[in-house]
């Protein structure tokens, strides 16, 4: 019996969950991406936390966690105000 091919999407998930950096040629090259940035803000809008760096002039992802800033600001788009709970 043979195992189900994973897509490119989960193939991308499973590489940024290792938590080391991904470089943008990487995605390209070894996953076959047309457009590495295209996945990631797939990926992004899905809910995960995906941060880009920038070293040596290339451009690398890696998931990890949101900040208290971020999820502040969240809260603070989607209740109008800097608490969860209105009272």
């Amino acid at each position: 019996m043979a195992r189900k091919a994973l897509t490119k999407r989960e193939k991308t998930l499973r590489l940024l969950q290792t938590g080391k950096n991904v470089t943008w040629e990487t995605l390209r090259s070894k996953l076959d991406l047309t457009s590495p940035r295209a996945m990631i803000d797939t990926l992004r809008s899905e809910g995960n936390c995906i941060y880009v760096n920038t070293f040596k002039g290339k451009t690398a992802y890696r998931m990890g966690e949101p900040s208290k800033g971020v999820i502040a600001a969240g809260l603070k788009a989607l209740s109008g105000t800097d608490y969860s709970y209105s009272s």
